[in-house]
């Protein structure tokens, strides 16, 4: 059976981050590209994570700031999109362009 180093948990979190990026760069509806960004929060979370328990550092805590920024930033894009629904009746990217309705 082989252990699980350091390695493991970085590959892992440089393939969520690629997922995200992914996610980010080639969709067009909102919503998916918002859970890309939480892929890609989850990726650095699992990234300072596997560094603290490399060198004894405190990334637990910094992962716990990463994660209430995150649950901040579902909660404001998810009540802009409600009233950029409300207002223009879609959510794709490309038609998000005004700053004023």
């Amino acid at each position: 059976m082989v252990p699980i180093t350091t390695t493991h948990y970085l590959v892992v979190a440089a393939a969520l981050f690629v997922l995200g990026v992914i996610g980010v760069l080639t969709r067009r509806n909102v919503v998916i590209v918002l859970m890309s960004i939480e892929l890609i929060l989850n990726a650095v979370n699992l990234n300072l994570v596997a560094f603290s328990r490399m060198w004894g550092l405190h990334g637990q805590v910094f992962a716990i700031f990463v994660v209430v920024d995150a649950a901040a930033e579902a909660a404001v894009g998810l009540g802009i999109l409600i009233a950029f629904f409300r207002n223009k009746e879609t959510i794709n990217v490309d038609e998000i362009d005004l700053l004023k309705w």
